[in-house]
C-alpha cells in the first residue's frame, strides 16, 4: 500500500483507468464473436463491421489500444467475415453440382 498522499491518489486513478480499458477492450472481443456468428448465419454484417470500426478507432483515439493493434484487429475481422462468409456459398454450390 502507497504512503504519500500522491501515491495513494495515483493507485485509485489506475484502478479506475484499468477497468474502463477492460471494459472497452472485452466490448471489442463481443462485438468480434457477435459478428463471427452473423457471418455464419448470414445475416446482417455490414452494421456490426461499421459498429467494430468505430468502437476501435475510439479506443485507438483514446489510446487503450495501439494503433497498430487497431488496424490488425479490424483488418483480422474483415478477412474472417469474408472467409467465413464464402464458405457456405462454396457449399451450396457443391450441393447444387451434385444434384445435377
Amino acid at each position: 500500500m502507497p504512503n504519500k498522499k500522491a501515491a495513494i491518489k495515483d493507485l485509485k486513478q489506475t484502478k479506475k483507468r484499468t477497468l474502463r480499458n477492460s471494459l472497452i477492450k472485452r466490448n471489442i472481443k463481443e462485438i468480434i464473436k457477435k459478428g463471427r456468428k452473423a457471418a455464419i448465419d448470414g445475416k446482417k454484417v455490414d452494421e456490426i463491421s461499421k459498429e467494430l470500426q468505430k468502437v476501435v478507432d475510439k479506443a485507438v483515439k483514446t489510446n487503450i489500444l495501439k494503433p497498430n493493434t487497431g488496424n490488425r484487429k479490424k483488418s483480422r475481422f474483415a478477412d474472417m467475415v469474408k472467409k467465413v462468409s464464402s464458405a457456405p456459398k462454396a457449399k451450396e454450390e457443391a450441393k447444387t453440382e451434385e444434384k445435377k
